[in-house]
């Protein structure tokens, strides 16, 4: 359905997030990646889906002049926010255990924005899950720090993983913002662009 709407569009995805290939390919999308490096800094006072707003818009940037008039570029980015800060991706062992064991038997957000830009528009939109562990034991985040090395991923876990199946119990709003993309917004919004509303 989307597929044929979206018929005479380019779509441009520009994330190297195998995740959020997976997802674009279940909705069964015709699309093109196209990398360009951007440093992902955001200004500090910015709090909250402010700061995936920010930074979603700011990956569409490199972008920007290369676009033609039937191209969609789709822009995204995820943080996990908790104790009134955000934690991206974590830059070792140390890091990735004391972020897993701050959300230890709490409940966390998972933030995603999405950025849609054409050579006419740009429309944002945003996503928050709250997810809740149980109380890990400090095994079972070694266990699946040295067995699944979640680097990749901000707030050191990937839902989809062990540590998803063991450590969750509960979820509220959207599983697939957590795993990386809110794909119930990515195709009411270009279902939206596709009808020119």
């Amino acid at each position: 359905m989307l597929k044929e709407l979206l018929k005479p569009y380019h779509l441009i995805l520009a994330s190297g997030s195998p995740r959020r290939h997976a997802f674009f390919k279940s909705l069964d999308l015709d699309f093109e990646v196209i990398l360009k490096p951007v440093e992902e800094v955001y200004p500090k006072h910015l709090k909250i889906e402010e700061i995936t707003d920010y930074l979603s818009k700011l990956k569409a940037e490199p972008l920007l002049s290369e676009l033609k008039p039937k191209d969609i570029l789709v822009t995204s980015d995820t943080i996990v926010w908790h104790n009134k800060k955000a934690l991206g991706k974590p830059k070792d062992e140390q890091e990735a255990y004391n972020m897993l064991e701050s959300m230890s038997g709490d409940t966390h957000s998972v933030i995603s924005s999405v950025c849609f830009t054409t050579t006419k528009q740009q429309i944002l939109v945003n996503t928050t899950t709250e997810v809740t562990f149980k109380n890990l034991t400090d095994q079972e985040i070694w266990y699946y720090i040295n067995n699944f090395k979640p680097f990749d991923k901000a707030g050191a876990y990937g839902i989809q993983e062990w540590i998803g199946a063991i450590g969750i119990s509960e979820i509220k709003g959207s599983y697939n913002n957590v795993v990386g993309l809110p794909t119930h917004l990515l195709y009411e919004t270009l279902i939206n662009i596709s009808k020119g509303e």
